[in-house]
C-alpha cells in the first residue's frame, strides 16, 4: 500500500501536463523494454555458459570425432560447440580425413589449403556468433544515453511551467512554483531510473561478449593447431575436447 508520499507523487504525476506525461510515457516505455532486454540476456548467457560446459566435457569423454560432432550439434547456445561444428562438416568430418592420406599420411598435418578453409569457415562462425550474443545491446546503449536527456527534457519544461505559473500568479510563492519544480523533479528521476540499469547491464553484457570472443578465438587455435599435426595426433586431440 502506498504511503503518504508515494501518493502525492501518483497524484503529481496524474496532474502533470501533456507534455510531462508524455516524457513520462516514453521513460517508461524504455524502462520495460531495458529490464526485459536484460533479462533475456542474462538467461542466454547462462544457457551460453551451461552448453559450452556440458560440450567440453562430452568432448572430453568422446573417443571419436564423430561421437562429439553430434553431441555439438545439441548444443546451439555453445559458441565453442558451433565452431566445433563448423571445423568438422568444413572438412567432412576429422575422421574421414584420415582415409585419404592412409598410412603415409600419418607424418603429415592437414594440406595447407584446407587448414586455410577451416580457419575461413571459424572466423565466419566466430563473426557470426558474436553478433548474436551482442544482438539487443545497442538498445540498452540508446537507452543509457538517450533518457537522461528524454528526462532532462522534461525537467526543462517543469521549470517553464513554473515560471508560467510565477507570471500568472504575480507571486513567486513556494505554493505556485512548486508544483512545476516536482513535475522537473519527477522526470528527472524517472530518466535516472532508466538509465542507470541500462549502462551498468550494457557495460556487463559487453565484457561477457568480450570473454566468449577471446574464448572462440583460443578455441579456434587450439583447433587449427590440432589439425596441423599428423592427423592421429588431431584425433586424439579431438578427444580431449579440442
Amino acid at each position: 500500500m502506498l504511503n503518504t508520499s508515494g501518493w502525492a507523487v501518483v497524484q503529481l504525476i496524474a496532474e502533470a501536463g501533456p507534455v510531462a506525461k508524455g516524457v513520462l510515457v516514453v521513460l517508461g516505455v524504455f524502462s520495460v523494454l531495458c529490464w526485459a532486454l536484460i533479462i533475456e540476456k542474462w538467461w542466454q548467457f547462462r544457457q551460453v555458459r551451461q552448453q559450452t560446459a556440458a560440450f567440453q566435457r562430452a568432448a572430453r569423454e568422446g573417443r571419436r570425432a564423430a561421437l562429439v560432432y553430434s553431441a555439438a550439434k545439441k548444443f546451439r547456445e555453445s559458441p565453442l560447440a558451433q565452431l566445433y561444428v563448423a571445423g568438422h562438416q568444413e572438412l567432412g568430418g576429422l575422421a574421414e580425413v584420415a582415409g585419404p592420406l592412409g598410412e603415409e599420411g600419418e607424418e603429415e598435418g592437414l594440406p595447407r589449403e584446407r587448414l586455410e578453409a577451416v580457419e575461413r569457415a571459424l572466423r565466419r562462425v566466430a563473426t557470426l556468433e558474436v553478433a548474436r550474443l551482442e544482438r539487443y545491446l545497442p538498445f540498452l546503449a540508446t537507452t543509457a544515453s538517450a533518457c537522461p536527456f528524454i528526462g532532462l527534457f522534461g525537467t526543462v519544461w517543469g521549470i517553464i511551467s513554473a515560471f508560467q505559473g510565477i507570471g500568472q500568479q504575480g507571486s513567486a510563492s513556494l505554493a505556485v512554483v512548486a508544483p512545476g519544480i516536482s513535475e522537473a523533479l519527477i522526470a528527472t528521476a524517472a530518466g535516472l531510473g532508466a538509465a542507470i540499469p541500462a549502462v551498468m547491464a550494457y557495460n556487463y553484457f559487453v565484457n561477457r561478449v568480450k570473454h566468449w570472443a577471446t574464448e572462440m578465438e583460443g578455441f579456434a587455435l587450439e583447433l587449427l593447431n590440432a589439425l596441423a599435426r599428423p592427423v592421429a595426433q588431431a584425433t586424439r586431440a579431438a578427444k580431449d575436447g579440442v
